[in-house]
């Protein structure tokens, strides 16, 4: 196992922690920007460290299909590859099983995408995704999971579950770096309490590095989302790290950490910033209203980056519309924002 994981302080379930992994020392709760392709968009290596980013998640089956993995891995790994010296975590691909149902077949063999890069049918197998994933060389790296959207009932939520947990043997034995790289498993079940208790326990039961829930995020009500969180974080080991997929709305860090939870991953903080949008203590700021071009404060007046101390909301208004130096201020704002909360 290449994970050490040592709670610091606690208020009653949340609790403050440093994850040690092979390329990165981090303080959690942390929150991951989505490098879907080895880069946030927009955002250099030198300004993600500066604004305190400690680990990148990258996308395994994007990166498989550009630039391939097996290249990847001849110029040395990802890491070496993007020049990130920080840790990096890639997901399994099975998320891309909701994003592009309409090109995916799931079957107990594995995922069948149509490339849309050239049409080509792709297999992704559990064994598949972790070979790809073992070559990218994260520091932690996630098992292929059923992934249905919480909005599904009925038996497909129960078949997605118990796939999981085959799928994750499957996934352990596949992984040839345990030594260098951490296997996370992940927690289905849709919003049936009991499918949940069941995939917990499960995959408890193979002791893992660490563990995450998924398939939440997806459109149910935030009581539901949330009851969920609280389940799994009850139930996970007090020794390993708990990682709720998908979840970037600041509200939601905040509930899930006190729940328990400490890392997270979502693409909001940046894509809401390339449609002009900034986070602020208040909700968000739309920097593209005609009210944003005569108002010279900063984004944030409380904010200490680099974005609220040299630039005004007028300037930014007017970039937003017209350069994409507009997104790349409000991007690098945005992560600033979340890596403080």
């Amino acid at each position: 196992m290449a994970l050490r994981f040592e709670v610091l302080g606690r208020f009653n379930r949340a609790r403050a922690a440093q994850l040690t992994l092979p390329h990165f020392v981090s303080q959690t709760p942390l929150f991951m920007p989505v490098g879907t392709q080895g880069t946030i968009k927009g955002l250099t290596n030198d300004q993600l460290e500066e604004i305190g980013c400690q680990i990148i998640l990258g996308n395994t089956y994007h990166l498989a299909l550009r630039p391939t993995s097996e290249l990847i891995d001849e110029l040395g790994g990802l890491h070496k590859f993007m020049n990130w010296p920080r840790a990096l975590l890639t997901d399994s691909g099975g998320f891309q099983m909701v994003s592009l149902l309409h090109l995916a077949d799931i079957t107990e063999k594995g995922v069948t995408f149509q490339s849309p890069v050239d049409g080509k049918p792709m297999l992704l197998t559990p064994e598949e995704s972790i070979q790809i994933q073992n070559r990218i060389g994260a520091d932690i790296i996630m098992a292929l999971d059923d992934v249905v959207r919480t909005t599904i009932t009925g038996p497909r939520i129960e078949e997605a579950m118990y796939r999981t947990l085959r799928w994750i043997d499957r996934c352990i034995a596949a992984h040839k770096r345990p030594n260098e790289q951490n296997l996370f498993g992940i927690i289905q079940g849709g919003l049936d309490p009991v499918l949940r208790d069941i995939c917990v326990r499960g995959l408890v039961e193979r002791n893992l590095p660490g563990y995450a829930i998924g398939g939440l995020a997806g459109g149910e009500d935030k009581d539901s989302f949330w009851r969920v969180v609280a389940q799994c974080t009850a139930a996970l080991p007090e020794d390993k790290p708990r990682y709720v997929m998908g979840v970037g709305y600041p509200l939601d860090i905040v509930v899930c950490s006190a729940l328990g939870a400490d890392m997270y991953d979502c693409v909001y903080p940046t894509r809401t910033a390339r449609f002009g949008t900034a986070l602020v203590p208040e909700g968000v700021l739309k920097l593209k209203h005609r009210a944003m071009a005569t108002d010279t404060r900063p984004i944030d007046p409380s904010c200490n980056c680099m974005v609220c101390k040299k630039y005004s909301r007028a300037y930014i208004h007017c970039l937003v519309t017209k350069d994409a130096m507009g997104s790349q201020l409000l991007s690098y704002h945005n992560l600033f924002y979340m890596m403080k909360q």
